[in-house]
């Protein structure tokens, strides 16, 4: 299956597969893992492996033995399994903190929880070394960011992708798809990086946001449609495709982070 052109927002997955077409199953996710040593938080190697029906919480299993559960043939569960290659410090951190709200109150589904999750399904990373670019996007500013800045997008901002949910949604791009994103201001050096050295630096730096408990309320993501960004789809090469504004809507006001 060749993946879409949709705007590099693939781009943090596409070293995975130099040498390996992308298919779903956990025989690729073992070679991939033969390659490439991962560990949880704990230093417990990470395995992906069919869903074991013994009861245990998810991601405690990940905790306790390295286990990721990942069911066969399935683009949602083998996208998770990618980020975890690709993202592997912050995935860790994720599940580190997971694990202890879960020892905390195991019985309780708590709002910080519920806010790791909405990351891990559909979060991306957006940095710039333009502030105005950033302030936009907080603005919920449309029109201007994607099209009036359009030229800028290509040489001053980055939209890393590190929901799983999202990469899925992305195979079949649809109206209304949205993201949550965090902001990043950077120097212009930073971008001159290499893609992988780029999605590297994301990694440590959200591993280390994580680590903190600087994300622990569901408003502290910023919506970003992303079929407004340049590539995403070719509807978007129009001005007027920005008037829809049930898809580019006039946001809340303004966001925390």
């Amino acid at each position: 299956m060749r993946l879409p052109s949709v705007g590099g927002l693939f781009a943090p997955l596409l070293p995975l597969f130099d040498r390996r077409p992308l298919v779903p199953d956990l025989a690729a996710l073992a070679a991939l893992a033969a390659a490439r040593e991962l560990r949880n938080a704990a230093g417990r190697r990470i395995a992906f492996v069919a869903p074991p029906a013994d009861g245990l919480d998810y991601e405690t299993r990940i905790w306790l033995t390295g286990e990721v559960a990942t069911r066969p043939d399935n683009w949602h569960d083998f996208f998770n399994a990618l980020v975890w290659f690709a993202f592997p410090n912050t995935k860790a951190t994720l599940n580190a903190r997971h694990a202890e709200l879960l020892r905390q109150a195991p019985a309780v589904r708590c709002r910080e929880r519920d806010t790791l999750t909405h990351f891990d399904e559909c979060g991306v990373v957006v940095v710039a070394c333009d502030p105005e670019l950033l302030d936009l996007v907080r603005g919920f500013h449309w029109r201007r960011l994607f099209w009036e800045r359009r030229a800028d997008l290509a040489q001053g901002l980055r939209c890393l992708v590190f929901g799983h949910a999202t990469y899925e949604q992305l195979l079949r791009p649809f109206r209304g798809l949205t993201a949550k994103a965090v902001l990043h201001q950077v120097t212009p050096d930073w971008l001159d990086q290499s893609p992988a050295a780029q999605v590297a630096a994301v990694d440590r730096l959200l591993a280390a946001d994580f680590a903190v408990g600087r994300y622990r309320e569901p408003r502290v993501w910023q919506p970003l449609p992303l079929l407004g960004l340049p590539g995403v789809t070719p509807e978007n090469e129009n001005a007027a495709y920005y008037d829809d504004q049930w898809q580019f809507r006039p946001g809340r006001g303004r966001c925390p982070v």
